[in-house]
């Protein structure tokens, strides 16, 4: 058991699936019928690991299409860079 919601644990999974290669740039991710099976969690929760790695500028949603892993993702900001 962990206090992260699970919808975040689906999300860091994912997220080290295309960190290491095995999604790759401009691939699909597994749908979210897929992802609530293959994890065992309901598809609301793969629905909300998917806005999730939106939101982390992972993966883009194209409807009738499906999710796709973005060509370049964002690179972490250095913590104590101020703007002018």
């Amino acid at each position: 058991m962990s206090a992260r919601p699970l919808y975040v644990q689906l999300a860091d999974v994912i997220t080290k699936k295309i960190e290491s290669g095995d999604l790759a740039p401009d691939r699909p991710i597994p749908s979210e019928n897929h992802l609530a099976d293959e994890y065992g969690v309901a598809r609301l929760t793969a629905r909300r690991a998917a806005q999730e790695l939106r939101e982390r500028g992972l993966i883009v949603t194209v409807r009738g299409k499906g999710s796709f892993v973005v060509d370049q993702p964002p690179t972490a900001a250095p913590e104590n860079e101020t703007a002018d």
